[in-house]
């Protein structure tokens, strides 16, 4: 959804569309465009929605940026893990891509055979923090 501009169907987010407009505008260079998208979100969501979707992303763009000045690394089982999804996204065309070498044959290998349990992994973990939580 994210990689060609186009809002999927599936995804189930509401006005998935327009936020996808006013992501691409955000990173675009096009003033015009830019104002078109805020006032289609505007008029589809209200402007507290509006303002909220700026702030997030917003944040993300200074979050990559700080981590991309000061060399900020992925963890090992993030990059690992991560490594066949940054491959499905084409996230190596990017130049900041550069900065973070790729595993190894067997990491890589080792990264395909966890990464079906990941999914479930990531809900015991929730499901721990919630219970720890509680105490």
């Amino acid at each position: 959804m994210v990689t060609d501009g186009k809002a999927a169907p599936s995804s189930g987010v509401r006005h998935a569309g327009e936020l996808v407009a006013l992501a691409e505008a955000m990173v675009g260079e096009d003033d015009a465009a830019l104002a078109g998208a805020r006032q289609v979100l505007r008029a589809a969501m209200g402007p507290e929605a509006l303002v909220d979707a700026v702030a997030v992303a917003s944040n993300f763009e200074r979050m990559v940026r700080i981590a991309d000045a000061t060399g900020i690394p992925l963890d090992w089982p993030v990059h690992v893990l991560g490594e066949s999804l940054r491959e499905e996204l084409g996230l190596e065309r990017f130049a900041a891509a550069a900065l973070t070498p790729r595993p190894g044959p067997l990491a890589r290998a080792l990264g395909r055979a966890l990464r079906p349990l990941v999914p479930r992994l990531m809900r015991v973990m929730a499901a721990a923090g919630r219970r720890f939580a509680r105490v």
